[in-house]
């Protein structure tokens, strides 16, 4: 499989892309998490490529994409925004697939809710819709011990210690989130290289310090927290997904405990949830053929409806 590398500019932003498949065929539009890059799709995108025009760019602070400085710069509608500059682009009159991972699925989820009439599809792989997740924290308590590790990293000293020793703690949060047999040294290289250079660590760290998402203590109660839940006071009608989604979701996942999707249904009516036993965090690489074809599937069924 041939991937196709450029970079998308404009006067505010450069966004470096990876490609793969007929570009004369459907966009999908593939975001990734932290800490990955454009790679993290890079098991998937064959797979993905027979159907579609494959898309998996460096979100803005990661890879070899624009870095601004400061927090705000990385708040949601900053990161939708330029995915959808790089949508316009590449499909300016063509209604899209849009499919997230981790962080990527934040801002697909984001993207649903503000320009839907853009999309095709909204496919989510281990992400999370911001209240069911928000909840999840708040109200399990698995879950709001599973994520813990979000306020380290939005702690001061976090980019000194996920850099040290050559990455050696980003890379074994890899490994903690579930399964991470598919990292060769080769890829492990490459990830390196991806977390290098100046300012890099600091700006994928950003999307943790911008995030209006609240991890309180494991040990605060819930009665503490009332009227203090940013998401909370999002109305539900702008947290609405309008199009078809589908999210994949592989059960053994240890940062993403399955209390996340409670609720979903009530913000997307059109809704469909396939589960992939055994599989973790890093589903696109652990099962990269399988989810492609439950993803192809559900499109193809898409397609043939009336």
């Amino acid at each position: 499989m041939e991937f196709r590398s450029a970079t998308f500019e404009d006067d505010i932003r450069h966004i470096h892309y990876v490609s793969a498949g007929d570009a004369s065929k459907p966009l999908m539009l593939c975001l990734h998490g932290f800490p990955e890059y454009w790679g993290g799709w890079r098991d998937i995108m064959p797979f993905l490529a027979q159907t579609h025009h494959v898309v998996a760019p460096d979100q803005r602070g990661f890879g070899k994409s624009f870095k601004p400085e400061g927090e705000d710069a990385y708040q949601t509608r900053h990161l939708v925004a330029d995915m959808a500059a790089l949508a316009d682009h590449l499909s300016p009159d063509t209604p899209f697939a849009l499919f997230g991972h981790d962080w990527g699925s934040a801002v697909a989820y984001s993207f649903a809710f503000s320009r839907p009439e853009r999309l095709s599809a909204l496919i989510v792989a281990n992400g999370v819709h911001p209240h069911c997740f928000q909840k999840a924290i708040i109200e399990d308590p698995q879950q709001r011990a599973a994520s813990q590790y979000m306020t380290f990293l939005r702690s001061d000293r976090a980019e000194a210690v996920m850099c040290e020793n050559d990455f050696a703690r980003t890379m074994n949060m890899i490994s903690g989130f579930s399964a991470a047999g598919w990292m060769s040294e080769a890829v492990k290289a490459d990830y390196r290289a991806a977390w290098s250079g100046e300012g890099t660590m600091r700006a994928m760290l950003n999307w943790y310090r911008s995030s209006p998402v609240l991890v309180p203590p494991v040990e605060q109660p819930v009665s503490e927290l009332e009227g203090r839940v940013p998401v909370y006071a999002i109305p539900a009608e702008a947290l609405r997904v309008e199009v078809p989604h589908l999210v994949v979701w592989g059960d053994a996942d240890e940062a993403l405990r399955p209390s996340c999707l409670e609720g979903l249904d009530r913000f997307a009516a059109d809704l469909t949830i396939e589960k992939v036993p055994g599989t973790g965090h890093w589903i696109l690489h652990e099962r990269p053929q399988q989810v492609s074809q439950i993803a192809g599937q559900w499109l193809a069924r898409l397609e043939r409806r009336p």
